[in-house]
């Protein structure tokens, strides 16, 4: 008996990887939802979890008990295991069960092609009496695929059906709607996805995604030379997994709750589940697209260093998954941030920024970019000169879009926005107390 021809290091490296970041990103969206807990209450000038520690109750481990409240993903999770799994009556039982775990898939199998770590230097390994596995260098990736950034554009158009199912199959109206404007905003959104995601590809010339790093790391980050598809694949990654401003599908001021309204126990928990994984894969291949991987603006230490792509080392391949792994950390915060910051947009708006924003730009920039390719100029200076340009026509151009009067706000007579001639309308407060910033200090009586 001997080693089959497919036991090679690829094999059993790209295995290692997909196990391992599998479950990192599982446990990532739990801690996600930590952590967003976290920055809204220092946004909202609150504290946040601080009470579920580690210690559950026993006296021995009281040196756990608190710790910054980072049991409390364990015990929201612990808590939909327990709750009761619901199915109301006259549902399609079949994709009421099937919708919560197809929502979860896609965010799940799009990070295969990230190469976290670069390449990796293998000896060759004698097993025994069994043969040897060659020696080889290897990309530390899930899938060392040629298709590379197609199959990112696949797998991510799956994710609508998960949303669309659960609501259809719910039963409920709320539900349907929800599943509808999903489905809209997905199949919207994907097209300037594609496109910007086009621009990058045409710039570059390959599909493949240590290709897209390495031309980063001889030419500059993807950000500074091509900032308009930057920020068109950062808006299209946020709608197209349902985070805020563009969350429509859940909202819960008109739709109770969307699409999930009648999901309960751990069907309900796949679906923030599946958001947080698509903010964590979101965040990954911005940081591989446009903010170059895992490279670091390290030419003073030479040609080979750490994060150099020639650095096949282990060393190497630890501290370039370390970056790699900051990157999207920090833009994960910076999503979390615009939820925090931004209002949810009106269903209409969020359509109208498709269809006559997001699109008709991300055309522009394919445009503009084949152009630059076709005569050569794809130097850092020359795409930002381009697309400084392409600002400069969009701002010129915007005043110029069709206006609609659809949802246009109708001035009530009377009130303070349209307040009677003659009228004076205070709407600030007039007490004396309440004008004063600090008034238990203050000289006014309280």
């Amino acid at each position: 008996m001997h080693i089959p021809e497919f036991l090679t290091w690829q094999l059993i490296i790209s295995v290692v990887v997909l196990l391992a970041v599998f479950h990192v990103i599982l446990g990532g969206a739990g801690m996600c939802i930590y952590l967003e807990r976290k920055i809204s209450a220092y946004i909202q000038d609150r504290i946040g979890p601080n009470r579920v520690g580690f210690d559950f109750g026993l006296p021995f481990l009281f040196f756990l008990k608190g710790m910054w409240g980072l049991g409390q993903f364990v015990a929201d999770g612990i808590k939909l295991f327990l709750k009761e799994d619901y199915t109301p009556a006259r549902v399609d039982k079949i994709l009421f069960a099937l919708a919560p775990a197809l929502v979860v898939i896609p965010p799940l199998v799009t990070f295969a092609i990230i190469p976290w770590g670069g390449f990796l230097s293998l000896p060759e390994v004698e097993i025994g009496t069994f043969g040897s596995i060659q020696a080889a260098t290897v990309l530390v990736a899930g899938a060392n695929i040629s298709v590379g950034m197609v199959y990112v554009l696949a797998a991510a158009s799956l994710g609508v059906y998960g949303i669309t199912l659960g609501g259809w199959a719910s039963n409920n109206k709320y539900s349907f709607f929800g599943g509808l404007r999903a489905t809209a905003q997905m199949i919207s959104y994907e097209i300037p996805m594609g496109l910007s995601l086009l621009a990058v590809l045409l710039t570059i010339g390959s599909l493949l995604p240590e290709q897209i790093i390495r031309w980063q790391y001889q030419h500059g980050w993807l950000i500074l030379s091509q900032p308009i598809a930057a920020a068109l694949f950062y808006i299209t990654a946020l709608a197209e997994g349902n985070r805020a401003p563009f969350d429509n599908a859940e909202c819960e001021q008109e739709l109770v709750g969307g699409f999930h309204t009648e999901f309960s126990s751990m069907r309900f928990a796949l679906y923030p589940l599946a958001e947080y994984a698509h903010l964590i894969t979101g965040s990954a291949l911005f940081a591989m697209i446009f903010l170059g991987g895992f490279h670091l603006p390290l030419g003073f230490m030479g040609s080979n260093h750490l994060l150099s792509p020639e650095n096949a080392t282990l060393l190497g391949v630890i501290a370039k998954v370390a970056v790699f792994g900051g990157k999207t950390f920090l833009l994960i915060c910076f999503g979390m941030l615009i939820r925090w910051t931004i209002p949810r947009l009106r269903y209409d708006q969020v359509m109208t920024t498709a269809w006559q924003g997001a699109i008709p730009v991300s055309l522009f920039v394919v445009i503009v970019t084949s152009v630059m390719v076709y005569y050569g100029q794809t130097s850092l200076l020359a795409l930002l000169g381009a697309n400084a340009a392409m600002f400069v026509v969009i701002l010129i151009a915007l005043p110029l879009m069709p206006k609609t009067a659809s949802n246009a706000r109708i001035p009530l007579y009377g009130s303070r926005y349209s307040p009677m001639e003659g009228e004076r309308v205070l709407t600030g407060p007039t007490n004396a107390t309440a004008l004063e910033d600090r008034p238990v200090q203050s000289a006014v009586s309280v």
